[in-house]
């Protein structure tokens, strides 16, 4: 199965975070399992780094795509379907990460491990 990883799913998973739970630790250590990062999820990293909301965040930014890779995971571009989808959502949910992952996870069919509740707004199919 595919699976997208939300942002921070992402970050606990590198950094062996308590918070990410049993379900979540299961599916991305499933080799059987296709794990998707998304180009989003660079960008927000880097994004909250640099506004002083991420300080930890440095080593995941500067060796990105080495740890991607280290674990096996796939890159998951952003194409303009993606945007297209992203900008298109009824809901006034301002956050444009957000708006991209929901996207994505629909549009390729994966569902996204997050523990976010606004996921539910968009009709993501969400584990946790």
């Amino acid at each position: 199965m595919r699976y997208l990883l939300d942002t921070h799913t992402l970050l606990w998973w590198l950094t062996n975070d308590p918070q990410l739970s049993p379900q979540a630790k299961a599916l991305i250590a499933d080799e059987g399992n296709t794990i998707l990062v998304s180009a989003a999820s660079a960008w927000e990293i880097a994004t909250k780094y640099r506004l002083g909301k991420l300080s930890v965040a440095g080593e995941a930014i500067r060796r990105f795509n080495e740890l991607i890779e280290a674990d096996g995971f796939e890159h998951l571009h952003i194409t303009y379907l993606h945007a297209l989808r992203a900008g298109a959502y009824p809901l006034d949910h301002r956050d444009p990460f957000d708006r991209m992952l929901a996207a994505q996870s629909t549009l390729e069919s994966a569902p996204l491990i997050s523990r976010d509740p606004a996921f539910a707004f968009f009709g993501t199919q969400v584990v946790w």
